[in-house]
């Protein structure tokens, strides 16, 4: 599980799916959707969404490149579900979260845990 994971959080802009995942894990498909969330909480669809949009709340805050541009960039297929995804989990839209994001002049990993958002 713990090789999918580091897999996911390597290449979360690459489009990785369910039978790739297992087998990094060598399991089958069923078993490493079933133990991935028993482990870690949440599907690991859901656990690769919550990374790329992680990564593009670091671009909106530290970056002026358009929202389309950031969804790709994550590897969203479209700007819509880059949207409703971003809104899902972090509660506000990308260009909302862009206005109100402040950036501050604390170490990176500090920002991170901050503005990290909930499963």
């Amino acid at each position: 599980m713990l090789r999918a994971r580091d897999a996911m959080d390597r290449a979360y802009a690459q489009p990785l799916d369910v039978p790739a995942l297992a087998r990094i894990a060598h399991v089958s498909e069923a078993h490493f959707t079933r133990t991935f969330r028993a482990v870690f909480g949440e599907t690991p669809h859901r656990y690769l969404q919550r990374r790329r949009v992680e990564r593009a709340m670091f671009l909106l805050r530290e970056t002026d490149r358009s929202v389309t541009d950031i969804c790709f960039e994550v590897g969203f297929g479209s700007p819509g579900t880059f949207s409703r995804t971003f809104r899902d989990i972090v509660g506000r839209s990308p260009r909302t979260y862009r206005k109100e994001a402040v950036t501050a002049a604390v170490p990176t990993c500090f920002a991170m845990a901050w503005t990290r958002p909930s499963a």
